[in-house]
């Protein structure tokens, strides 16, 4: 959940988001044990007394994929870290599977025995590498016809040109040469071996990185909160609250800096130590006082590296007095159809219980290295009561928790394969989410010229607000 590069950003996006599937134990054990086939998402899961083991399918392939062990009855936990609950549905024929760092659940069906391909050893010369990775999109991958990609045509142009012995560093660079029309921020190719990685953003749009992070923090914290009678960093310096310098039309504005939903604590730490975190952090900056005389709340997303989706439910909840929907989640959920999903599922923002809480006005700034989790936090805030404005550029495009697909050869596939949808049942994958006012986003000329446009139309755009209506009367049950 780290920015430190843009790979690096792509591949722990990879590893908080496509946690393996989990359950509990059978015969003798829990009413869980036993082999489930996971709606969407190409894979099965064998949970047997302590263990719970992932497999990858697609129709031509199954390659092992993660472990789990058993810390309780439908409680497992992963090499990572991330907690995994399954929860039988009567009739003990399916279940749901959640995990702790993600929002939603995936539908479980019980299967009476294991795909044939999972009972034999995969090949791993690179025609069957080549064929596990082209099958891993096209039966997961829902964004094809919006891309304007033909996947067929590419396995057509691209698999002539592996051979027995083609290397290793060829067959990563036609994998590369096949995903790059795509443009997506969640898609990416790994070869460990090779130290090599291939992922990129959407043209005209840059990944945020640990560099740009710290550029752009600098610049704010200089031009923007320049005399702040109060500024303070929180969970690793990835979120930074300071009340607007009073005499220049700020009063009584906030300026919330959010650089990643996750990465709040120590690399090895569980989710429940970055929540505390977040806890902590919120807990401090919205004090009652804080939110009875506040008139507005500029949030800035604009270099956020995305992370945990869960965490940025639980900011919103902080931002409202009255329970919403967030987004509806659903995932491709056939390998030939790619209009066929699995049920939406609605995720819900319900007000934080016993802590005080935000509820005036808003202004977002969003741009396109607003990417991942910082998108889905953004589209929470749509149907946010109280009034929300985006203010800057449109957000990078991507919201799917991302797959990591093991392929035969050790090389790895990373892709998404769900959507997020508003109530209108409209996806933002691709274009992403446009802001309600137009404004240039740490261009050369605005850094140039020491201005933020973006920051000062939301200024203006609050204190407008603010001198209209009461200030906000604070919330906490």
């Amino acid at each position: 959940m780290r920015t430190a590069t843009a790979t690096a950003l792509t591949l722990a996006l990879a590893a908080a988001a496509a946690a393996p599937a989990t359950a509990t134990s059978t015969p003798g054990g829990s009413s869980t044990d036993g082999l489930w086939r996971m709606d969407g998402y190409g894979t099965v899961l064998s949970l047997d007394g302590d263990t719970l083991q992932e497999f990858q399918t697609t129709s031509v392939s199954c390659v092992e994929g993660d472990t789990a062990r058993r810390t309780g009855p439908g409680a497992y936990t992963t090499d990572d870290g991330t907690a995994l609950t399954v929860r039988p549905d009567p009739g003990r024929d399916r279940a749901t599977l959640g995990a702790d760092s993600s929002v939603g659940h995936r539908a479980l069906r019980r299967i009476k025995e294991l795909p044939a391909d999972c009972t034999r050893p995969t090949p791993k010369d690179p025609r069957t590498s080549f064929d596990v990775f082209w099958h891993s999109f096209a039966e997961n991958y829902p964004f094809f016809a919006a891309k304007d990609v033909d996947w067929q045509d590419m396995r057509d142009r691209y698999r002539p040109k592996v051979q027995k012995d083609t290397t290793r560093k060829e067959l990563f660079g036609i994998f590369s040469d096949m995903v790059r029309p795509l443009y997506d921020a969640h898609v990416a190719v790994e070869d460990e071996d090779e130290d090599s990685v291939f992922a990129q953003v959407r043209p005209g749009t840059e990944m945020p990185t640990e560099a740009l992070d710290t550029k752009v923090k600098k610049f704010v914290v200089e031009r923007d909160l320049k005399g702040s009678p109060y500024r303070q960093d929180f969970a690793n310096g990835r979120i930074t609250y300071a009340d607007l310098p009073r005499g220049t039309g700020r009063a009584d504005l906030g300026y919330l800096r959010i650089s990643g939903f996750g990465g709040y604590t120590s690399e090895d730490a569980p989710y429940t130590a970055h929540v505390a975190e977040l806890d902590k952090a919120l807990d401090t900056i919205l004090t009652k006082d804080r939110t009875r005389r506040l008139k507005g709340l500029i949030i800035d997303l604009r270099i956020n590296g995305g992370g945990s989706d869960a965490l940025g439910i639980r900011i919103a909840e902080r931002l409202t007095d009255k329970p919403y929907v967030a987004y509806a989640k659903r995932a491709r959920n056939h390998p030939i159809d790619p209009t066929r999903h699995t049920r939406p599922e609605p995720i819900p923002v319900t007000p934080a219980d016993g802590r005080p809480r935000y509820t005036g006005p808003i202004a977002v700034l969003t741009g396109g290295s607003t990417v991942s989790a910082g998108e889905t936090f953004t589209q929470a805030l749509i149907d946010r009561p109280g009034g929300t404005i985006r203010v800057g550029q449109p957000t990078q495009g991507v919201f799917s928790d991302v797959m990591e697909r093991n392929l035969p050869n050790g090389m790895t596939a990373i892709l998404p394969n769900e959507e997020f949808l508003n109530r209108s049942g409209r996806t933002y994958d691709g274009s992403g989410i446009p802001p309600h006012l137009t404004e240039p986003v740490f261009t050369k000329e605005e850094f140039a010229k020491k201005r933020d446009s973006a920051f000062d139309r939301a200024v203006d755009v609050l204190r407008d607000r603010g001198a209209a209506a009461p200030a906000p009367t604070p919330t906490a049950h």
